[in-house]
């Protein structure tokens, strides 16, 4: 594992980063009144849709960057430590279950390993070569993307992912929330969403980590609809794995199709459960293997797969 960093420079560098300035007008915050602090914390979060709006340019470049290689079948990874690694593995965990994504097609890689998702691992944010053995073994690809998520944009893990995803020739995504970041300026696409000092100075599990989640969360987001895993804002392509899924699945074509609910039994019953293939069962009249051969030469998109049924 690579040593420590030297204790003088790495203060000095701190020092330098807009989140972990120290804001003097709150250094009796402890002392207020509850509400007061809540108010005060509230006020802060507040300011962080705008910081994310000013970068909307270079998110959707991104999107349609990874989007474009997802079609060709590359895959989504995200490689980060403490809470921006979390961040990553919480946005990636729940692409299965709300878009049907193919095991290992969204990924979240944590320095560390899994058991850093619940008990810091000692070092493992100061190692790059542990993001490339993490990287390794996935056989990057140049269809691939590896999104480096840093609030200070400066972590050696989140580095080394995308120092060595680029020299595997996948595309590189920096997410960080400071300006003029190394992460961002090592990868091919940079997102600095710079939303000021922390109420904690130095805590980035606040107002950056709130940055990241929304930023991460566009991406999969749209990212999936340009893949055609929605149909306007409903979810076709989820998984209906428990009695909430399944009747969520159940309401989803309802509001697709405007059918009567003995209509949407039949056509689940006829789809094997698939929402995208109800969907297209009821609306242009054909049966589930028509539906599936539909969707199938239609690349999985639900418009395009009504519109060759002339539906």
């Amino acid at each position: 594992m690579t040593s420590s960093p030297d204790p003088q420079e790495l203060r000095a560098a701190l020092a330098t980063l807009t989140t972990e300035a120290f804001r003097p007008d709150l250094s009796e915050i402890d002392r207020l009144p509850t509400l007061d602090i809540a108010r005060l914390m509230n006020g802060e979060d507040a300011g962080v849709p705008a910081a994310v709006a000013a970068q909307l340019p270079a998110i959707a470049a991104v999107i349609d960057a990874v989007a474009e290689r997802m079609a060709r079948g590359g895959r989504l990874v995200y490689a980060g430590a403490g809470t921006a690694g979390r961040l990553g593995v919480l946005d990636a965990s729940e692409c299965p279950p709300t878009f049907g994504t193919a095991p290992g097609q969204v990924l979240g890689l944590i320095a560390g390993g899994p058991s850093a998702m619940v008990t810091a691992v000692e070092g493992a944010e100061d190692a790059p070569e542990l993001a490339a053995a993490d990287l390794d073994v996935l056989s990057l690809t140049p269809e691939d993307t590896v999104v480096g998520v840093s609030a200070s944009g400066r972590t050696p893990y989140a580095l080394g992912a995308v120092e060595y995803a680029r020299s595997r020739g996948a595309l590189t995504v920096g997410l960080a929330c400071n300006p003029g970041s190394a992460l961002a300026a090592a990868a091919d696409h940079g997102i600095e969403v710079v939303v000021g000092p922390e109420l904690l100075a130095g805590s980035t599990r606040l107002k950056a980590g709130t940055a990241q989640k929304l930023v991460l969360n566009m991406i999969s987001t749209v990212t999936m609809m340009r893949l055609g895993k929605t149909f306007g804002n409903l979810m076709v392509d989820v998984r209906a794995t428990n009695a909430k899924l399944r009747a969520r699945s159940r309401r989803i074509v309802a509001l697709a199709t405007g059918a009567a609910d003995d209509t949407v039994d039949a056509a689940l019953a006829a789809a094997d459960g698939e929402v995208k293939n109800a969907i297209l069962v009821v609306l242009a009249g054909v049966d589930g293997p028509t539906a599936a051969r539909l969707l199938e030469e239609s690349g999985g998109h639900l418009r395009a797969a009504l519109a060759a049924a002339g539906g």
